[in-house]
């Protein structure tokens, strides 16, 4: 819980409580920790869900010290869920993202394969993270499927077969002093709408965010093409 805190800088009404961690473990989802020594650097937390019939995991959180990030912690818990969940039966994993996040964006299409082919309007209401900038809480659902052939080669070439492109959605690196300076925020809320539009237009005709691209100055690409699970 503490950590939440210091990643999320959340207040007491957004964190989550320590029972849901303890029943998360026991219905079937996840708790994994990373340590050094006997300090935990980061965490993971994943409920069950049912989707059409196939039960999959939703990874609700991941966490890591700002000391720890860069270093290939958080992917490495991802991994390591991705092998407790193949071993538990499931073979897809979704979680949450805000797509102004252009490292998270990075890690959860680039270094872990998963897709996104869904766009939720503010999906949690407010926030209290000062990380949100007062914006709309939008997100992206990612789509890890566990035994996909993208997935595959990720894990033994470190990189993935990129369908045909067709549609570029981009995120300045501006986007983080635009957010947090209250000046400049309408410039990132504007930016948040025009993103928002062009993803829910994309995604009605049936493309999917397929890869990401970064450039030398920071800026982020989400990358759109024809992809099927």
């Amino acid at each position: 819980m503490a950590l939440q805190k210091e990643v999320w800088q959340f207040d007491d009404v957004d964190v989550i409580p320590k029972r849901m961690f303890v029943v998360a473990a026991k219905i079937g989802g996840q708790v994994l920790g990373a340590y050094d020594n006997d300090v935990m650097v980061g965490f993971t937390l994943a409920i069950p869900g049912s989707k059409d019939g196939h039960s999959y995991l939703h990874s609700h959180m991941l966490a890591v010290k700002a000391a720890y990030r860069n270093s290939g912690t958080g992917r490495r818990l991802k991994f390591a869920q991705r092998e407790h969940a193949l071993a538990s039966g499931y073979e897809l994993m979704e979680w949450t993202f805000d797509p102004l996040e252009i490292k998270n964006a990075h890690l959860n299409i680039t270094k872990l394969g998963a897709v996104a082919r869904r766009y939720l309007p503010n999906h949690y209401g407010d926030s209290s993270s000062p990380l949100q900038g007062g914006l709309p809480t939008d997100r992206l659902v990612a789509e890890w499927w566990l035994k996909s052939k993208r997935v595959e080669q990720l894990l033994q070439q470190d990189s993935y077969d990129i369908p045909e492109v067709l549609q570029r959605i981009e995120v300045p690196e501006a986007i983080y002093e635009w957010k947090a300076e209250e000046q400049t925020r309408s410039k990132a809320r504007d930016l948040q709408s025009r993103n928002r539009e062009s993803f829910q237009q994309a995604f009605s005709k049936g493309l999917s965010v397929v890869a990401y691209a970064r450039d030398t100055h920071g800026n982020g690409s989400f990358l759109l093409g024809k992809w099927e699970p």
